[in-house]
């Protein structure tokens, strides 16, 4: 039999939400605007349209939102990025901060 205290305490774990975070690329002089959009296409899922949209952001603002993740799909996403782009000879980078 559960007591009042357990309910309340089980009740509180079912509406807690795992914390968020957005996933940044970050743009440097070296790393091709093709490079970028295949990552975000590949990586990401983005369209081609969506992907160009980010690409530009990253190009034009230093930074462009991919996405917005749970603590372990983006740190997965960020080793992806950093492998691919490694592999290219690029310095691609990306970041991940609190949504």
């Amino acid at each position: 039999m559960s007591t009042k205290k357990e309910l309340e305490f089980d009740d509180e774990l079912a509406l807690m939400e795992p914390k968020q975070y957005k996933v940044l690329l970050l743009n440097d002089d070296y790393t091709s605007m093709d490079f970028v959009v295949e990552v975000l296409m590949n990586i990401f899922h983005k369209t081609y349209q969506e992907a160009e949209q980010i690409m530009l952001d990253v190009h034009r603002k230093e930074k462009g939102l991919c996405g917005v993740y749970t603590y372990e799909v983006a740190e997965t996403k960020i080793m992806q990025v950093s492998k691919l782009a490694r592999e290219q000879g690029y310095p691609l980078k990306a970041t991940m901060e609190e949504a």
